[in-house]
């Protein structure tokens, strides 16, 4: 099997931008596009945890759109083969000081493009430099 093919992480890193566009500005018709429409697909969250598309576009649609900020940082993006990908990303928030989110996100490649099939978010304490 290929791993990091790289016109195939460029893929991924593309719908992964478009996502990270998608959240911070509330783009709700964006962020259900970029989730696979099936009862298959998962998204554990800082506060839920969403079965289905229809749960998780439930809860997008329910979501307040203030402070969606944040920046992130140590994005790792690894393909496996050309339709398989993972996602991890960590990300900050003004709105909330101290702590450290995490993102993780399981892509496959469908005929109309790449799509979320599982999703992980938490929040824990940030680590403080020894």
């Amino acid at each position: 099997m290929d791993i990091d093919l790289p016109e195939v992480v460029a893929e991924v890193k593309a719908a992964f931008d478009r996502y990270e566009q998608a959240l911070t500005s509330n783009d709700v018709a964006a962020l259900d596009a970029i989730f696979h429409d099936a009862p298959q697909t998962i998204r554990y969250g800082i506060g839920e945890n969403l079965y289905g598309y229809g749960e998780i576009a439930g809860f997008r649609a329910a979501r307040s759109p203030v402070e969606l900020a944040r920046t992130i940082s140590q994005t790792v993006i690894t393909t496996y083969g050309r339709d398989f990908a993972i996602t991890a990303t960590l990300f900050h928030r003004t709105a909330a000081p101290g702590k450290v989110g995490r993102q993780m996100q399981t892509w496959v490649r469908f005929p109309e493009g790449w799509r979320v099939v599982a999703a992980h978010v938490s929040l824990i304490d940030e680590r403080k430099p020894a």
